[in-house]
């Protein structure tokens, strides 16, 4: 061999690039997709003055309407979170987010009440399985102690979503029509699916997470050996399912009831036009924001000061039922605004109060069982909103 030649080595594989703090990126894809989940869903409710005026309407219809989301939502989401727990996390999500973009958008094609109530259908079929996947996700990503504040993170942007829709959607349906504002509002999904793709994995599969950061995540989780599969009637017979199950039912229909009735009572109580609904709304979904990461923030401090992670969760839950309270004095209030500022307290205090919930589920059972079991639950609380929407209606 000449001297000067030069033997070359074989190419070494590129080195992976560490992304530290990856599980907060997780968080904010959560964040994300909640988020236009609660776009989604608030489009209908903002649209509704239009919608019954354009299409003679009345509340029963309407009601009705609300009540055919709430059924698919019932029914699919113990389905759904079976189908999360065996497909995983990262299929189902995806899967769930493409179903209820297109039927988000399909709303547009409708013209009768009849139609907007398959659409509606549609809708809480594919957003049955945004929050049993979030949690599982929460539960795959987070030790526990990080569990309460990363869920009120994430489930902040379902009033995220409740902002952004009251000013998004006024503004494409006065520019180009109702229809277009369920068109573009629907299309969003599709850029959440195609970033989830590319970065979501569990964390031992994820190639850019670091060796310490999964050390932090798998701290404090109990040794669950092999995936176990768990019927629902076996969830059924353990009385942390019902607690669960029976919190969802009773507490979820009021945050139904802010969601698909709050732009139609600042519509017929105060004689607010479309473009005048966004101030009210945003200062409502504001508040709730930081009621979700609130509650989420103060079981997470107290567990950090040392307090038991049952003391802890049921402490901050007991200050959010008591705040939850404000709401009965809505009806004497003498202006908007004040009825404005009651409904925040209780709207934050309800989002709070759901933070701590959700995580009592990631709490209480193994990693494997956390779609089911939300979805159990989820099951529980969409029964007990459609119990109320046509009350409300009548």
């Amino acid at each position: 061999m000449h001297p000067t030649e030069q033997v070359s080595s074989p190419a070494r594989p590129p080195k992976r690039r560490i992304i530290p703090n990856l599980r907060w990126y997780i968080c904010g894809l959560l964040f994300f997709a909640t988020t236009v989940n609660y776009i989604d869903r608030q489009v209908l409710g903002i649209l509704k003055p239009v919608l019954r005026t354009e299409l003679g309407w009345d509340e029963e219809q309407y009601g009705n309407i609300v009540f055919a989301f709430q059924l698919a939502y019932a029914i699919m989401l113990p389905l759904t979170g079976r189908v999360i727990d065996w497909l995983g996390t990262r299929i189902s999500y995806m899967l769930a987010v493409v179903v209820w973009s297109f039927a988000a958008m399909a709303h547009a094609l409708a013209g009768t009440a009849g139609q907007f109530g398959i659409a509606r259908f549609g809708l809480g079929i594919g957003e049955a399985g945004n929050f049993p996947a979030a949690i599982k996700a929460v539960t795959e990503w987070f030790p526990p102690k990080e569990r309460a504040l990363a869920t009120g993170i994430f489930n902040s942007g379902s009033n995220v979503g409740a902002i952004l829709a009251p000013l998004m959607v006024p503004w494409i349906a006065v520019t180009w029509g109702w229809r277009p504002a369920f068109l573009v509002t629907g299309a969003i999904g599709f850029a959440w699916v195609l970033l989830w793709m590319l970065t979501y994995r569990e964390p031992r599969q994820h190639p850019q997470l670091g060796a310490a950061e999964l050390a932090l995540i798998e701290s404090e989780r109990a040794d669950e050996g092999p995936p176990v599969r768990i019927s629902y009637s076996a969830l059924l017979t353990k009385r942390q399912s019902w607690a669960f199950l029976l919190g969802k039912f009773l507490t979820d229909p009021i945050w139904w009831f802010y969601l698909f009735w709050l732009p139609g009572y600042l519509f017929d109580r105060y004689g607010l036009n479309l473009t005048q609904l966004g101030p009210p709304l945003v200062t409502v979904y504001l508040a709730a924001d930081v009621g979700s990461i609130g509650g989420g923030w103060l079981s997470s401090a107290m567990l950090a000061r040392g307090v038991s992670l049952d003391r802890a969760r049921k402490t901050a839950m007991l200050v959010c039922a008591l705040a939850v309270t404000s709401a009965i004095f809505v009806m004497y209030a003498g202006n908007m605004w004040v009825a404005v500022a009651l409904i925040s307290i209780a709207a934050a205090a309800h989002q709070g109060w759901s933070a701590n919930l959700f995580t009592l589920a990631s709490d209480l059972f193994p990693r494997q069982w956390i779609g089911s079991v939300v979805g159990l639950g989820g099951m529980g609380g969409a029964i007990g909103g459609m119990l109320f929407a046509p009350a409300v209606g009548r």
